[in-house]
């Protein structure tokens, strides 16, 4: 168990196979001098990606955090991959939708990788997070199942699980 901002994330979640705890964080935005936490994140990868990462044995975490290869790499292993994110600081799912749609829009525009089925599938989610309302502790997954072209993004709002599936290239 791992605990990120008073949070904890399990070492080990199972979907369809078992996946290991790879990566923990939280997002924030500086408000009048003020940090304020949104959410903390869990990385959840398939333990096989090792296999595909030969490359950088050895590198330190610095040298892999500024590595984008490196990042290629992981995205585009054909493994599992999930990511856990629990609510720190309530948002309305709107600006939670739009803040991603932007940071998703912005690094896929920075390398030439939006067009117009991105464009698609950001909107979906845009419109997926338009009613919601998450509150402390609110659970959103996003899975990235390695045998499909399809994700599934959900949320558990405290109330029901919602999800929405989009295509991925």
């Amino acid at each position: 168990m791992v605990m990120v901002d008073d949070i904890s994330f399990p070492s080990q979640i199972t979907t369809s196979n078992p996946l290991s705890l790879l990566g923990h964080g939280i997002t924030d935005i500086e408000i009048h001098f003020l940090q304020i936490k949104f959410t903390a994140i869990g990385v959840y990868i398939d333990p096989e990606i090792v296999s595909h990462l030969q490359k950088w044995k050895g590198k330190t975490g610095t040298e892999l955090a500024e590595d984008d290869h490196f990042f290629d790499s992981v995205i585009s292993a054909p493994v599992d991959k999930y990511l856990r994110i629990v609510v720190i600081k309530e948002i309305k799912g709107s600006q939670y939708g739009v803040q991603l749609e932007s940071s998703v829009r912005d690094r896929l525009a920075a390398d030439d990788k939006y067009e117009e089925e991105e464009e698609e599938a950001l909107e979906k989610i845009v419109e997926f997070f338009q009613t919601k309302y998450f509150k402390k502790d609110s659970v959103l997954t996003f899975s990235f199942p390695a045998a499909s072209n399809v994700a599934e993004v959900g949320c558990v709002p405290k109330s029901s699980y919602n999800k929405v599936v989009f295509g991925t290239k």
